[in-house]
């Protein structure tokens, strides 16, 4: 396995599990990945606090709490994050040793089709010959002509999960989920943020109705956004940086200043030093390792998986990939049901979607039917202060089959896990509608947004 991130580290579970003589190869000295050690983890946990930190500020006093002197340490948010990451690097370096997976610490260069040298961290080469490879070397963050990241004005992800000091002005290239939830973090801690996105509207993969929601909602929280706008150059100052832009219809140039610009464009396949020319591994034009069916190169026994391959940029899209290229590599039948990957963005509240939105069916001339549900209309939502957003069931209107869900709401992010189990195991609506939930939960409201499907809705 190259690559320890999320696809390499599970991929070289299961290949131990499975009988497999195993190395995994990472040239970070910590494995996870860019998910573990500047993504995913800690972001969740600066995500975390600064909600805490927003509720005990602005929000307790409606529950009858009063809180004065709020303040943030931010030395002690960081570190926490910093403790997160650390434990869990420790808890995936014991499950190599446990599945018998030896780990080299050192970066991966093919020689040959069967034969990889690793410049060793510590100093020296070890060549490994290999019946299978797996690259699993994930992606890295992407810019923009003419803009250099230093992280310390200018800064990608990386760079914004380790600010010095809260920044007055924020300014964020990219209406995406990275920089949507970056700027989350530091616009609760109190820096003014604002976003420049050159398409007209946020998060457009996302199903339209729930984009302009999570505008609206963003909006009241204090996000200003710049849609339809280009950048064209930043420049650093002494205070900060500029940003020139201008609107992609044409028109006059606006120069924005900043203390810290984060670069959120989004991210491209790292297979930087691999010399995949040597195994005669075959690239795209933007750099990405096509593969079959089976996860396997043009050179057969040379498999990727994960970021590097394309497809959705997730963390446990990743992990399924790098299971079933290994239990296919086994003789068994590993697959993915790409139908059945969700995504989410980790603000407040969450957003979370499952298979395919309303813009994509239209588009594939498909018949489907609606059902929506408020959370204003929700018992637990209402008791506990949260009720902005909705959950969306999309089901096709011959079939009933359910194929896609869109919630916007508090605690999206696990509610969306019924519906993709749903979804796995081709469930129809009326399938959640005749599901007993708990009463009060949210989780109530996936089922009347299934029972609106066809028409059935109880609790409005």
């Amino acid at each position: 396995m190259i690559g320890g991130g999320p696809a390499g580290y599970t991929a070289a579970i299961r290949a131990g599990q499975l009988g497999f003589k195993t190395a995994i190869v990472e040239k970070r000295g910590t494995l996870g990945g860019t998910c573990l050690n500047v993504g995913c983890i800690p972001s969740k946990a600066l995500l975390h606090a600064t909600e805490l930190f927003d509720e005990a500020s602005h929000g307790f006093a409606k529950f009858g709490i009063k809180a004065e002197g709020v303040s943030v340490d931010l030395d002690a948010m960081m570190a926490h994050k910093s403790k997160v990451v650390g434990e869990l690097t420790k808890g995936i370096e014991f499950l190599m040793k446990k599945n018998k997976v030896t780990y080299i610490v050192g970066a991966a260069r093919f020689a040959g089709p069967d034969t990889i040298d690793v410049a060793l961290n510590g100093g020296g080469t070890r060549t490994i010959k290999a019946a299978r490879t797996m690259i699993a070397t994930g992606s890295d963050v992407s810019s923009l002509p003419g803009i250099t990241i230093d992280e310390k004005t200018v800064v990608s992800s990386t760079g914004a999960l380790s600010l010095a000091k809260v920044p007055a002005k924020l300014i964020v290239i990219g209406g995406g989920v990275i920089g949507l939830e970056l700027g989350s973090v530091w616009r609760r801690l109190g820096a003014e943020v604002t976003v420049v996105e050159f398409l007209d509207r946020i998060t457009p993969a996302m199903d339209g109705e729930i984009s302009k929601n999570f505008q609206r909602i963003l909006g009241k929280q204090g996000f200003e956004f710049m849609l339809s706008h280009k950048v064209t150059g930043v420049k650093p100052t002494k205070k900060g940086a500029t940003v020139t832009v201008v609107p992609v219809a044409g028109g006059d140039e606006k120069v924005l200043e900043a203390d810290i610009v984060l670069v959120a464009v989004g991210r491209r396949p790292y297979t930087d030093g691999l010399n995949l020319a040597a195994a005669g591994v075959a690239t795209t034009e933007r750099g990405f390792i096509p593969v079959d069916a089976h996860y396997a190169t043009n050179v057969p026994h040379i498999y990727a998986v994960g970021d590097v391959i394309g497809g959705l940029m997730l963390a446990h899209k990743a992990e399924e990939e790098g299971v079933a290229a290994v239990e296919i590599m086994a003789g068994q039948h590993g697959h993915v049901n790409y139908d059945a990957i969700p995504g989410v963005i980790y603000t407040m509240p969450e957003i979370a979607n499952v298979g395919r939105t309303e813009e994509e069916l239209k588009k594939a001339g498909i018949a489907y039917k609606i059902g929506k549900f408020p959370f204003t209309a929700n018992a637990r939502a209402k008791a506990n202060g949260q009720t902005e957003g909705f959950v969306k069931v999309i089901a096709d209107a011959a079939t009933d089959r359910i194929l896609g869900a869109h919630i916007i709401g508090a605690d999206a992010g696990n509610m969306i896990a019924e519906v993709v189990t749903a979804i796995e195991f081709g469930g129809a609506a009326e399938d959640l509608a005749r599901t007993s939930h708990a009463h009060p939960t949210e989780m109530e409201a996936i089922r009347e947004a299934a029972l609106g499907v066809n028409g059935a809705i109880r609790q409005m």
